[in-house]
């Protein structure tokens, strides 16, 4: 089969492209697949963080892209029409996360469903932060498309609400497992320069609000001197109020900062250093930081929001709890006094079942039954 993708590549960094690189790879095996990316994905003016490409220091995979698309130039999506054609593809996949690409999208995807079955790859369908332009704008694309991918239940039902009749399959987000492997704790904890013996919590990815880690950095307030807190991840639009708070904070000491984009070469040594991931979310759909929690067997602490209790307390990999800073901190207390092994073994098992290639094998597909993996 012939398979196009349509969505960020090389040599723009983030989780997205990394999603998608991973699966191509897994395409790739048995299928003919050709990569479409963009000229442009943002505006500069638009783009909150340092940089949206790859740096000299990340290790990231370099997918050959035809990049083609510019977001804001309609011209381009009649080029981007036009170079998938010459692919002639059974089989367009396009990632979608947010209703400022639906009308380069949609225009892509209405010029080729005549002839090329067009799947949807829905990371959101609707954002975090939403505006009132987000719905009508996401239907246009929607409408487009002969089937879904998602990966959460609220995914689901975000698109079922939009296109009530939309086939769509879900299936788990499948593993991070591109990083390497995990490294000692003593030599990680060495290396950013944290206490060695301290029970050692992690925030890591994007710093945008509605991660909650305002909630997080007060919980910290409520534990003892015995745990500390790593925030490794970039901060889209100013870190100054994360700052204020953490100054004010009686766990100031006990907080180190990473507050950059975190290149492929660092992840080892983050996540090895870590007791915990926290996710104190406010809202969420699924989270592309949990599968790279699970290839380091690192257990997790979450908030009861969007997919999030679906995918840890379902499967026993962590502990699921209210989005409040005291119902964290005393989250965190009951995960160090409870038995270790059992959240690594179910790790372990969930490792194995969260495969690209099954992944890969139900997106073509196009299952309209829910997978239960």
């Amino acid at each position: 089969m012939r398979i196009a993708i349509l969505s960020p590549f090389y040599p723009y960094r983030g989780g997205i492209a990394q999603f998608s690189e991973r699966l191509y790879d897994a395409l790739e095996v048995n299928h003919e697949v050709k990569a479409f990316s963009f000229s442009r994905l943002y505006p500069s003016v638009l783009f909150p963080g340092k940089t949206q490409f790859v740096e000299h220091q990340d290790d990231a995979v370099a997918v050959p892209a035809e990049r083609v698309l510019d977001s804001i130039q309609p011209f381009s999506y009649h080029e981007t029409v036009h170079a998938i054609e010459k692919f002639q593809p059974d089989v367009l996949i396009i990632a979608y996360w947010m209703s400022f690409f639906a009308p380069a999208y949609t225009c892509v995807a209405k010029r080729l469903k005549k002839k090329t079955k067009v799947i949807g790859l829905l990371h959101n369908a609707l954002p975090h932060e939403p505006h009132f332009f987000d719905k009508p704008l996401a239907r246009l694309f929607f409408n487009q498309c002969d089937s879904f991918v998602v990966m959460s239940d609220i995914v689901k039902r975000d698109l079922l609400a939009l296109k009530p009749e939309a086939s769509v399959c879900l299936t788990p987000h499948p593993l991070y497992d591109h990083f390497g492997d995990r490294i000692s704790t003593e030599s990680s904890r060495q290396h950013l320069a944290v206490d060695h013996d301290k029970k050692t919590l992690l925030f890591f990815g994007l710093i945008r609000d509605y991660k909650g880690l305002d909630l997080l950095i007060d919980a910290m307030n409520l534990l003892d001197d015995s745990y500390q807190l790593i925030i490794a991840g970039e901060a889209y639009g100013s870190f100054d109020k994360y700052q204020k708070q953490m100054d004010q904070s009686t766990a100031k000491a006990r907080i180190k900062v990473m507050n950059r984009y975190i290149g492929d070469m660092d992840i080892p040594i983050i996540f090895s250093a870590a007791d915990v991931l926290m996710l104190p979310y406010k809202s969420a759909t699924q989270s592309g930081v949990l599968p790279v929690a699970y290839h380091f067997e690192v257990p997790v602490v979450a908030t009861d929001v969007g997919g999030l209790k679906a995918a840890i307390a379902t499967a026993g990999t962590g502990i699921v709890c209210r989005p409040t800073a005291q119902s964290l901190a005393d989250s965190i207390q009951e995960f160090f006094h409870t038995d270790k092994a059992s959240f690594l073994e179910a790790i372990r098992q969930e490792k194995k079942n969260l495969s690209w290639e099954r992944f890969a094998q139900l997106l073509i597909q196009g299952e309209t039954s829910t997978s239960s993996i």
